[in-house]
């Protein structure tokens, strides 16, 4: 007897497969949000391709040209703000990979907040203290640690949220062994 194939084959045929099933379950509306996703996510994959090549062909410059020295803190604020801005994209990608993959409608609150705080640590690195007024930086500071506070409540949210699902989860399945104390609900959905 031969072999069975997999349903699902790691293969671009395999991959279309896959791509035609999620789809096929959508409604008309849920079809064109998963479409706008897919463009977004290869906008975004071609503008953290540019932005990390003109990043490299930088800091590759800088080191030929040996400007880059500790006491040159300009060319460090740049070269790390260039960084985060990478890495914000690199985070929205993410964000709106996980839309696609968890089947949701809306991107997370929590992924949001995140995006945000990484472009608050951002704009502090390439911040000059020196010339920045004070009212600023409180204000800077301010909205980071709000940000901080509603990135907390909303993953304490989640938690409980995942708590409850994995409670009737196990509710469901009597057969299934039940998680010893400590373990389970406290686990985090970082």
């Amino acid at each position: 007897m031969a072999a069975e194939k997999p349903v699902h084959s790691t293969g671009l045929r395999g991959q279309a497969a896959a791509l035609r099933a999620t789809f096929g379950g959508l409604t008309l509306y849920e079809r064109f949000e998963h479409a706008v996703i897919i463009v977004l996510t290869a906008l975004i994959i071609a503008v953290v391709a540019s932005a990390t090549w003109h990043l490299a062909v930088l800091v590759a410059l800088l080191l030929f040209s040996d400007a880059i020295q500790p006491d040159n803190q300009v060319v460090f604020q740049t070269i790390f703000g260039m960084i985060f801005t990478v890495m914000i994209a690199l985070e929205f990608k993410h964000s709106l990979l996980m839309v696609l993959a968890r089947q949701e409608s809306v991107v997370r609150v929590r992924s949001i907040v995140l995006i945000a705080m990484l472009a608050m640590v951002r704009k502090f690195i390439i911040l000059d203290i020196g010339e920045a007024q004070s009212a600023e930086v409180f204000a800077l500071s301010a909205a980071i640690l709000s940000l901080g506070i509603v990135y907390w409540l909303v993953r304490e949210q989640d938690r409980d949220i995942a708590a409850g699902r994995k409670k009737l989860f196990l509710k469901r399945s009597p057969g299934l062994p039940k998680p010893a104390d400590g373990e389970g609900a406290e686990q985090q959905l970082v």
